[in-house]
């Protein structure tokens, strides 16, 4: 018997790495998920990987016209979510003084943008007792060089589940849960990216490094958070709201 038996679930950006790796965790669990991503070659493979209990949809969540489509989908489908996991995110690299329009439209559009209108859609299919899981960064907290734009969009993430965890307390009688899930160093195709856009002088200390930044001494896995994220969509989690839970080898709290 499953954590998550009977229940619907949507992640998004679940095409690679924590997203994937939350999905597939949910499926083991009972639950039936659905997949978003960009790119439906990555998203079909990462539906194979899922197995029996995953559906992809491929979508955009900064394009408000992707995100109807992939509801109206999940409503026809399922007539109900009991998890959202807002994971879908993106980060370029680039100090202040070289900061472009391009790469700010980017990081907020599906950062920012897509976070509040995932959510805000997923309502109406919200059921009473849903777990609403945002995915902030270990990065909002430490001021790294050259990640202001995407660290900004962590914070507000952040900010974002205490407000909606608050307003949401106040639907009468359907008690929807809203917590942060904030990772560190965490070894996945789209950080590798991101570390490969710094100066070499900075590249020593990436996350899948021997020496990772951590008081543990290492990077952490998209699995482990995924256990973090199990945790918060279950009812194992049934009184934790407005939370901010930290899966980071202790970078931001030691």
């Amino acid at each position: 018997m499953g954590q998550l038996d009977n229940k619907t679930a949507l992640v998004t950006g679940a095409s690679t790495g924590i997203g994937l790796a939350i999905a597939r965790r949910f499926a083991a669990e009972g639950a039936t998920v659905y997949l978003t991503g960009r790119r439906k070659a990555e998203l079909d493979a990462a539906v194979e990987q899922v197995g029996g209990h995953a559906i992809g949809i491929q979508g955009d969540v900064s394009q408000l016209g992707d995100l109807d489509r992939l509801f109206a989908e999940i409503a026809e489908r399922s007539g109900r979510l009991d998890i959202v996991v807002a994971n879908a995110g993106v980060g370029d690299f680039g100090p202040l003084g070289a900061i472009t329009e391009e790469e700010y439209e980017r990081t907020t559009s599906v950062n920012l943008k897509g976070t509040v209108f995932t959510v805000q859609k997923a309502l109406p299919l919200l059921s009473a007792g849903a777990s609403v899981v945002l995915l902030s960064s270990s990065a909002a907290l430490r001021g790294v060089p050259g990640l202001g734009v995407y660290a900004a969009t962590k914070a507000a993430i952040r900010s974002l589940a205490r407000t909606w965890a608050a307003e949401l307390a106040e639907l009468a009688g359907r008690g929807i849960r809203v917590n942060a899930l904030v990772p560190g160093p965490v070894v996945t195709p789209g950080g590798d990216q991101l570390r490969a856009a710094f100066p070499r002088d900075d590249r020593v200390t990436a996350a899948d490094e021997p020496t990772a930044p951590t008081p543990l001494g290492r990077a952490g896995s998209p699995d482990e958070v995924a256990a973090t994220a199990l945790y918060l969509a279950s009812d194992q989690s049934s009184f934790t709201t407005g939370a901010e839970l930290f899966v980071d080898g202790g970078t931001t709290q030691l």
